[in-house]
């Protein structure tokens, strides 16, 4: 039996891959041999030296689209640029995501749909037209990138924590509708993973907090959220579909804090 992840002549978009736990999925799927499309809300010099970098430490081919996937005109534009490049698509990643704080008196509507149309209704639509290209093929794998606050409320982030539950939803539902077509539908919800942008508010809340709250005894990082990725994309997960992954570490579970053991 091979252990090894084997991507090879799959054809992988994913949202928010310019930077981040994006850009880490980018490098682990490439790694396996994947072809990569990086969808960038807008395309920068850094961006163009990660797709440069990308091609030529993995020899893959790697295209580099722009679009906004809260809108619908630049999310049509970008699969119109997949479909001509690729003439189809095998995995999706949906990780694209915003996330604010805001207390729920004080949360504005307007921020509240800033926060839907990414989470939710961006990665909606990125997922239908992606999912109309898998079932022309009869084959797919779609995997939406949500957070353990699908499950777990969170103070501050009403907004955030119903738009990750609706996404949950959204893989269940669409997995039941897709598996006639070969097309397999995942959420993976990744707990406390440590990232450049959120590294200065763990540092804040203290980093031996976190390794007391969860069970595991330590963060998560990028790779840890890019392995599993590359996993359930592979023909090795090839059952798996209509479910969620919680990559946290047992963190969720740990809700009570003291031990009646001692």
């Amino acid at each position: 039996m091979n252990n090894t992840i084997d991507l090879k002549n799959k054809r992988i978009l994913i949202t928010g891959g310019g930077k981040g736990i994006g850009a880490g999925i980018v490098e682990a799927m490439a790694a396996c041999g994947g072809d990569i499309c990086i969808n960038v809300p807008e395309i920068d010099p850094e961006a163009v030296a990660f797709q440069t970098y990308i091609s030529r430490q993995y020899l893959v081919k790697v295209l580099l689209l722009q679009a906004d996937i809260s809108k619908q005109e630049e999310v049509k534009a970008m699969f119109d640029s997949l479909e001509k490049n690729w003439s189809g698509l095998d995995v999706l990643v949906n990780n694209a995501g915003v996330e604010s704080v805001a207390d729920c008196l004080e949360l504005s509507l307007e921020e509240w749909d800033r926060i839907f149309s990414v989470n939710l209704r961006g990665a909606f639509m990125v997922a239908q037209y992606a999912g109309r290209l898998m079932k022309k093929q009869q084959q797919g794998c779609i995997i939406n990138i949500s957070s353990i606050h699908d499950k777990v409320a969170r103070k501050g982030l009403v907004h955030y924590c119903a738009s990750k539950a609706g996404l949950n939803m959204l893989s269940k539902c669409m997995a039941l509708e897709l598996a006639e077509f070969g097309v397999r539908v995942m959420t993976i919800s990744p707990g406390a993973i440590e990232t450049a942008m959120n590294r200065e508010e763990i540092k804040k809340i203290g980093e031996a907090l976190f390794q007391k709250w969860i069970p595991l005894g330590r963060l998560g990082n990028v790779v840890d959220v890019a392995r599993c990725c590359a996993f359930v994309a592979s023909d090795a997960a090839s059952y798996l579909t209509g479910t969620e992954i919680y990559l946290d570490g047992g963190y969720k579970e740990n809700t009570i804090q003291y031990d009646p053991r001692n």
